[in-house]
């Protein structure tokens, strides 16, 4: 029997109590399950080495947080008190990405995710779209309710000729919303999937890439089974991480 293919979930760097603590999300896990066997990849102080873990991975999810990509890794305005950062993450996924995307890796980022993979293929990014005039304001619905949060916020429509074309998805089609950033300046290697009712860019993948390389900045991992778009793109996701490591285990 084939073993599964073995799925990278990267986790944030958190202090619970007294202790600093590695942490990712639940539904991040599971959804990471449909495409093959989850491996969480923790945020270290030393940062892994991302050529070791490509070495033995198949595919990588990249997942949301409460925290922002410090603004220096994409020379932005210095972030306003209180906002949230995780300077451990971001030495650990940002080279991971990079790398991932040269080696064919397949990669599916989301929310924070999405942002990361903007900002290591030099792009920018809004760090308050509510603020900016133009804009819907992009965050979720201050409830105690999940179901609330994670509920469709507004529409997104695909662009054409691009992978989600591809995959089938409808033109255009609801999505949640949970985040205050977004895209300010597109990095020259995405191609725009899907954007907003207000013209922000929700989805992206890789022109070019050798492997599966997309992201969105709604959160399809919620329910993801109970949401057609949702699913065809873990579905996706999915093959293409069997496929590669298909391709590593026959070279």
């Amino acid at each position: 029997m084939s073993r599964l293919p073995l799925i990278g979930v990267t986790a944030c760097r958190q202090r619970l109590g007294k202790y600093d603590s590695h942490t990712v999300g639940d539904k991040y896990v599971e959804a990471a399950a449909h495409a093959g066997l989850p491996l969480v990849l923790p945020a270290r102080s030393v940062p892994s080495d991302p050529r070791q873990l490509l070495a033995n991975l198949d595919g990588l999810l990249f997942t949301g947080s409460p925290s922002n990509i410090e603004p220096r890794h994409y020379q932005g305005a210095s972030s306003l008190e209180g906002t949230q950062h995780d300077a451990e993450r971001d030495a650990n996924t940002l080279p991971l990405l990079r790398l991932a995307i040269a080696r064919g890796v397949p990669v599916f980022c989301i929310c924070r995710g999405f942002q990361e993979l903007n900002v290591t293929l030099g792009g920018t990014l809004h760090q308050r779209v509510q603020e900016l005039p133009g804009y819907l304001d992009h965050r979720e619905p201050q409830s105690e309710s999940l179901a609330e949060q994670y509920a469709p916020r507004h529409a997104v429509k695909v662009q054409a000729g691009g992978v989600f074309e591809g995959l089938g998805l409808p033109l255009e089609f609801q999505v949640n919303s949970l985040h205050s950033q977004g895209i300010d300046r597109l990095a020259a290697p995405l191609r725009v999937e899907a954007v907003a009712p207000d013209g922000l860019v929700e989805a992206v993948s890789v022109r070019d890439a050798p492997g599966f390389a997309v992201g969105v900045q709604w959160h399809p991992e919620w329910r993801f089974n109970d949401n057609p778009q949702s699913l065809a793109l873990f579905q996706a996701f999915k093959e293409a991480c069997q496929d590669y490591a298909e391709t590593r285990r026959a070279s």
